[in-house]
């Protein structure tokens, strides 16, 4: 065999040096928009912000710029800061976590990736907040500052209360969104509105905390709250009794998470179908009220609500992520009726 101009007779050849492994970039996921804002936790302060402007309005009231956009930076840092508490679990040992590995959803994931991102935004949320609350209504101010407190409380009990031992430690974030999401939205509403003098006579001085002209409005809000937060619950921790809205669901995957759920979660969750049907209809008799503070939000609540049990019907079509993300976004009814409203 003659040589070739790259070898020599006299030398034997180098064996093959074996080939480096070519390090694969890792592409990111793309996010679509709808998933972005949820991701973003923009989803709860967009809804609050909303009705909290549509409240007023039906009322014949008109906000000043700045109670809006407190109430979206509030409601953002909240959601924001439980998010990356739940967030630890990524760095906490499964025995030691008090949930499930199978908790942690794309939105806890995300903002474990971006926690430095998401703890400047909340800085710097804090500090613009604190400028806007000179120029809030000293009187919604004070109801604030009791609803924080008391919140605070309870985010203290869910986060910091140590790992539950029995399969009804876990308390109910439900039951918190279905109280403290409506009290902050009818706020602005209720310190600008004076108690009648039919109130005053019946309720006394119970009158001062309450309008019975908002009080349908809250409590049907309040309800469409809780049903969103216990659908969401359901569609992440399916179990065979929880999924009545449908019966042709596949096996659980997970069982643990559920039964660590409150009692309260877990009957409610057995029983979507009962409540959802109470709200539409109770909803729907409002809404033909001929108060204008009753009517329309009666109307936006039932509209939500029938979007929620259709979602329900059709969860399968959707990747989680956008299911979560629509269940908020069906939410947003009162921006039908806003143009015209005045």
């Amino acid at each position: 065999m003659s040589s070739s101009p790259f070898t020599h007779p006299s030398r034997p050849r180098s064996p093959q040096r074996p080939l480096r492994p070519q390090l694969v970039p890792r592409s990111r996921p793309r996010y679509s928009a709808l998933s972005l804002w949820h991701l973003l936790s923009l989803d709860a302060p967009t809804v609050a912000t909303l009705w909290t402007v549509f409240i007023a309005r039906c009322s014949h009231l008109h906000l000043p710029w700045t109670e809006p956009a407190a109430m979206f930076l509030a409601v953002w840092m909240i959601y924001a800061a439980d998010r990356l508490l739940d967030a630890r679990l990524a760095d906490t040992p499964p025995l030691e976590s008090r949930l499930s590995p199978t908790d942690l959803e794309t939105r806890h994931r995300f903002h474990h990736a971006h926690r430095t991102a998401f703890l400047a935004f909340i800085v710097f949320s804090s500090i613009a907040l604190a400028v806007l609350l000179h120029r809030i209504d000293s009187g919604a101010l004070h109801l604030y500052a009791l609803l924080a407190t008391l919140l605070a409380a309870w985010m203290l009990l869910i986060h910091i209360r140590p790992a539950p031992n029995g399969p009804t430690g876990r308390l109910p974030k439900e039951l918190a969104v279905g109280i403290f999401f409506p009290a902050a939205v009818f706020i602005p509403t209720l310190v600008r509105t004076t108690p009648t003098a039919a109130a005053i006579h019946f309720i006394g001085s119970a009158a001062n905390w309450i309008r019975p002209s908002l009080l349908p409005s809250a409590l049907l809000f309040a309800a469409v709250c809780t049903l969103n937060c216990l659908c969401l619950y359901a569609w992440e921790h399916p179990t065979p009794r929880n999924q009545e809205l449908s019966t042709d669901d596949p096996p659980p995957t997970a069982e643990i998470p559920h039964q660590q759920a409150h009692w309260t979660t877990r009957w409610a969750t057995s029983h979507l179908t009962t409540i959802a049907l109470v709200i539409l209809a109770a909803s729907t008799i409002a809404s033909v009220s001929r108060a204008l503070p009753i009517a329309l939000p009666a109307l936006a609540c039932s509209l939500s609500t029938a979007a929620l049990f259709a979602l329900n019907l059709y969860r399968r079509r959707l990747s989680p992520i956008h299911l979560r993300a629509t269940a908020d976004l069906v939410l947003l009814t009162p921006i039908l009726f806003l143009p015209f409203v005045r």
